[in-house]
């Protein structure tokens, strides 16, 4: 079990409570396909994922990377019990969609990226551990049906 300190849950709240889902969800999921393209397989059916330009340009891209930013409201909502709110998604992603369960963290890098852009000053390293934590917290639990 995770124990949260005040300051980390009140700043991933408030991190997730002025974030622009669709901007950061299109922004990291299109930094992800393009920095670390063999993510792109799991993709195929989104079309022209040629380039970057392609890739940013994607309406699937972009609607996918909002599903995934509105999928991290339910570890916000249940941050002292991520892996049971996330038990389906990570059965999904492992039994259905064989997901290299590392592709996560890469998406989790890029969404640091974006994020740490996005609030600019306000991203200080204390911010940063913060996010860090509950992102690495997530990662586990979607990664909890590998082991």
């Amino acid at each position: 079990m995770v124990e949260w300190t005040e300051f980390e849950r009140a700043t991933i709240q408030d991190i997730f409570s002025k974030m622009d889902y669709e901007s950061v969800g299109h922004n990291a999921l299109t930094r992800c396909l393009v920095v670390y393209p063999w993510t792109q397989r799991y993709f195929a059916k989104f079309g022209n994922l040629y380039n970057a330009a392609a890739i940013a340009g994607n309406p699937f891209v972009a609607a996918h990377g909002a599903v995934v930013l509105r999928g991290l409201d339910t570890a916000v909502k249940n941050m002292d019990n991520i892996k049971a709110a996330y038990a389906e998604l990570s059965v999904l992603h492992s039994e259905k969609l064989h997901v290299d369960p590392d592709n996560f963290r890469l998406l989790a890098d890029c969404l640091t990226i974006v994020v740490a852009s996005t609030l600019g000053s306000g991203f200080t390293a204390e911010v940063q551990a913060a996010f860090q934590k509950f992102l690495a917290v997530v990662t586990a639990a979607l990664r909890k049906q590998y082991h």
